[in-house]
């Protein structure tokens, strides 16, 4: 069985975690720096970055803020070290859920607050066009009523509990 070097490896995860990052609806610059961030031993500058991934400064600042604000991601000050130093969380689980919670609180949440908006309309309730648009409207609240109390679930418990829940219900 071939084995690949792990200069080979790690750069086939970075652009494969690219490539997953887009179908997640991440951009793949985003993806391919945190993944870089994932398997590296130590803090990297933004200079690393921009060499190992081959892309801008700005790009490369941009979306280091941005996995900043998701939470997955810090800034490390080094003794003696001028340049900043970027590190992600090696934990999988508390990463992927902060990733959880800050999707459900940029899409899901501002999904639901339109639709409890929506769900009250003007017009005779008996109106088949009301009720019609009001029964959909209703049916998708629910349904990300739902998915929220699942999110929070997930998102509330500790350590790979739920990840192990998960293996041992689809083995």
């Amino acid at each position: 069985m071939y084995k690949m070097k792990l200069t080979e490896a790690k750069q086939q995860f970075i652009n494969s975690w690219g490539a997953f990052g887009t179908q997640w609806g991440i951009n793949r610059t985003m993806a391919q720096i945190y993944a870089l961030l994932l398997v590296s031993p130590d803090p990297i500058t933004q200079e690393d970055v921009m060499e190992q991934l081959s892309i801008s400064r700005g790009n490369v600042n941009m979306n280091i803020r941005e996995l900043i604000g998701w939470g997955i991601v810090e800034r490390v000050i080094i003794s003696g070290e001028r340049k900043e130093h970027f590190v992600a969380d090696k934990d999988i689980w508390k990463a992927s859920t902060q990733i959880i919670k800050e999707r459900k609180k940029r899409e899901l949440d501002p999904m639901l607050k339109m639709l409890a908006q929506l769900e009250d309309v003007e017009g005779d309730k008996k109106d088949r066009h009301v009720k019609q648009f009001t029964e959909v409207i209703k049916d998708i609240r629910k349904m990300g009523a739902s998915a929220e109390k699942v999110l929070d679930m997930m998102t509330g418990i500790e350590g790979n509990f739920f990840t192990d829940a998960l293996i041992k219900m689809f083995k």
